[in-house]
């Protein structure tokens, strides 16, 4: 189910948790699971450690009228779960393609989060796009099983910077045309 809010970025229900705006109260919480090297390292964005005020800025691009980033918190406080289990987010790449990125606190991996994040955000399609497309690093056998069991088509190798790291790395490239 889909509620519209008032920045028109829609907050999306599963089972487990809701998918909802990024909010600044989300933080700390963002800056203690995205600080996490385990997390950085699979992103391509994340720094680590993070600097100083590295959270509250990505918080006010991911909110601003003219962003070019939609990102969701997997919040499960609805289910009594935690707060931050992680975020989803589209990056807009065309007027109807999205990169779609994801990551989830250690300490909720192997539990199918990612999975029933991704998908719903997909199935939601709150960008009335025509594909998605993802990237991850190769050697991250999690994040590709996540995008495969959500209808994701491998379509390609290519190498994208891992700021966490320092280094360019090879990729692995997915896409999902809309249904």
């Amino acid at each position: 189910m889909i509620h519209n809010q008032i920045d028109t970025q829609p907050v999306i229900e599963t089972e487990r948790f809701d998918l909802r705006p990024v909010r600044p109260s989300d933080a700390g919480l963002i800056a203690l699971h995205a600080g996490d090297a385990r997390v950085a390292q699979t992103t391509g964005t994340i720094p680590h450690p993070l600097p100083p005020g590295w959270t509250e800025g990505y918080i006010a691009r991911v909110r601003a009228p003219d962003r070019t980033e939609d990102a969701w918190v997997i919040d499960a406080t609805r289910a009594g779960g935690a707060e931050v289990l992680g975020l989803v987010l589209l990056k807009h790449v065309d007027d109807d393609v999205r990169e779609i990125g994801f990551w989830v606190a250690p300490q909720f991996w192997n539990t199918g989060i990612a999975t029933e994040a991704v998908a719903a955000l997909v199935a939601a399609n709150p960008s009335k796009c025509r594909a998605h497309f993802a990237t991850v690093f190769q050697g991250n056998a999690a994040s590709a099983r996540v995008l495969t069991n959500t209808g994701f088509q491998y379509v390609g190798d290519a190498e994208g910077f891992c700021v966490a790291r320092g280094v360019t790395l090879p990729t692995w490239t997915y896409c999902r045309k809309g249904d």
